[in-house]
């Protein structure tokens, strides 16, 4: 039961997800090599962005708490 609790706090490995890209461009036909190459490009561009705002995200300082008075009577 350990095992599969660690198993299930890793992130996901992006390696197989890099091979099936690359796979499936080896596989398609010439005809769309160059469709399917431009695809991987802006899934790849896609990907960096996302990275890039979490890192901002991660970079920023949190905001500070609202603290409000509440008189007690």
């Amino acid at each position: 039961m350990e095992a599969n609790r660690h198993d299930e706090q890793r992130p996901p490995d992006p390696a197989a997800l890099f091979t099936m890209l690359d796979g499936m461009r080896r596989m398609a036909p010439r005809e769309l090599e160059d469709q399917l190459t431009n695809l991987i490009r802006e899934f790849l561009l896609t990907l960096r962005s996302l990275i890039d705002w979490y890192l901002d995200r991660l970079d920023r300082k949190p905001p500070e708490p609202k603290v409000e008075d509440i008189p007690i009577d």
